[in-house]
């Protein structure tokens, strides 16, 4: 995995170490990222994204102690055994709801129609398996 991979939006309100975490939760749980495959360092993330080292550490820290990542001595980190791939959709479904809710919270105050926020999803959705 590269360091760029991760998508971190420092003007957003959830708090950077949380974007990251959540980002890598969802990787491992849809098999993106396998058992074994090694994180970038916290610096070469840090140095990717302009932010700092801490925030990164703090991420993957609490993930070790969800099981989530393992701590490999002199190589850093890596997903955990019995993690990648092995939530089933309904779990990861139940990941994305909180956004979904929030998208459909959103459209409804903009009070933008559901045919025109649906399509353009359709396009995100495409445009990021391409």
């Amino acid at each position: 995995m590269d360091a760029k991979a991760l998508h971190i939006s420092p003007q957003a309100a959830e708090p950077i170490y949380r974007q990251i975490a959540e980002q890598l939760r969802r990787l491992v749980s849809a098999g993106q990222l396998q058992a074994g495959d090694a994180l970038p360092s916290v610096r070469e993330v840090a140095s990717a994204h302009a932010i700092n080292p801490m925030t990164v550490s703090r991420a993957y820290s609490q993930l070790e102690a969800e099981g989530v990542l393992v701590r490999l001595r002199g190589k850093g980190m890596a997903v955990a055994a019995g993690n990648a791939g092995s939530d089933s959709l309904k779990h990861r479904m139940q990941l994305a709801e909180p956004l979904l809710q929030e998208l459909a919270r959103h459209s409804h105050e903009l009070e933008l129609p559901a045919d025109r926020v649906l399509a353009r999803l359709q396009q995100l959705l495409e445009k990021e398996s391409t």
